[in-house]
């Protein structure tokens, strides 16, 4: 039995997996929170929609590192993959957090005697 091993090729195997080089997949949408235009002058919605932007860049971030770093990419660390998921997770936690704090003054609101 002749056992012939190929080279790795990382491009292919990001390619296979049905993503850009840069780790996004290839045909997708964006969250719509992309899409959301904030109101002049800024306001707390556009806030809110560029904090919500920059939550899902850092998870895509984390999640693309995770991915190199799982198929030996040598340009990427591990100390670096674990920053960026530490980064992620924070970002998201407090997203949560915000969240959670809305809807309580939402609810709060609601339930005020007029």
């Amino acid at each position: 039995m002749k056992l012939e091993l190929k080279p790795f090729d990382f491009n292919q195997a990001v390619a296979k997996a049905g993503l850009r080089p840069d780790g996004t997949p290839l045909a997708s949408r964006r969250l719509a929170v992309a899409d959301v235009e904030p109101a002049e002058g800024g306001g707390f919605r556009g806030a809110m929609a560029e904090a919500l932007q920059n939550v899902s860049r850092n998870q895509l971030e984390s999640h693309r590192l995770q991915r190199e770093f799982s198929l030996d990419n040598p340009t990427v660390s591990l100390e670096q993959t674990m920053v960026a998921m530490q980064k992620s997770q924070i970002g998201f936690q407090a997203a949560i957090q915000v969240r959670n704090r809305l809807l309580s003054a939402y609810t709060e609101i609601m339930n005020m005697q007029v």
